[in-house]
């Protein structure tokens, strides 16, 4: 699949992506890509991210590919049910283990826990050895729950624009190879 077959939405977590985050990078060279917008970025309600992430694929009219980052990760896997258009991919980076108790801030865990069903898409799982948010343990059992191919990405913090993952040409070429072996 080429990018320009599918409608790339990009779903960002806690916070949005800041213009320097590698999301915001994507979104503005893809020209099929989209953010799917949250109307509360800093007071997080799952329902309510759910809703915008079901109803963004929902209004696509080519195959969708999600690329999730943090806090978009969980609010994704929960949307799945509600999906009513073609996923073709995911793309999931960075998640955040929200069933942690010690998980800040603590409203976070209200996306917890995660749906452990395989996923109904193929998927790539993105996690850092020395993630702030979740460890790479979580990662590895999540993303094995949900046949999702995990990639080791060695220490790189919460591969965010803070631990120095703004252009992120290593995430680039992991998803561009991902993209090529979609089917449109």
């Amino acid at each position: 699949m080429k990018a320009s077959d599918a409608d790339i939405l990009i779903i960002p977590g806690y916070t949005n992506s800041g213009p320097s985050h590698w999301q915001s990078r994507w979104e503005a060279k893809l020209s099929t890509a989209r953010r799917v917008e949250q109307a509360e970025w800093t007071k997080p309600v799952r329902e309510d991210w759910i809703a915008r992430i079901a109803e963004e694929v929902n209004a696509s009219t080519r195959p969708v590919v999600l690329v999730a980052h943090s806090l978009g990760v969980p609010s994704v896997i929960h949307a799945i049910p509600h999906f009513r258009n073609r996923v073709a991919g995911a793309f999931l980076v960075a998640p955040p283990d929200v069933a942690n108790p010690d998980i800040r801030p603590k409203h976070l865990m209200t996306f917890g826990p995660y749906p452990r069903d395989p996923l109904p898409f193929p998927s790539i799982t993105v996690a850092s050895r020395n993630d702030p948010f979740g460890s790479y343990d979580h990662a590895d059992d999540i993303a094995s729950s949900w046949g999702s191919f995990l990639v080791d990405a060695g220490e790189s913090g919460h591969i965010n624009a803070d631990s120095g993952h703004g252009p992120w040409p290593e995430g680039t070429m992991v998803f561009a190879q991902f993209l090529g072996r979609l089917s449109p």
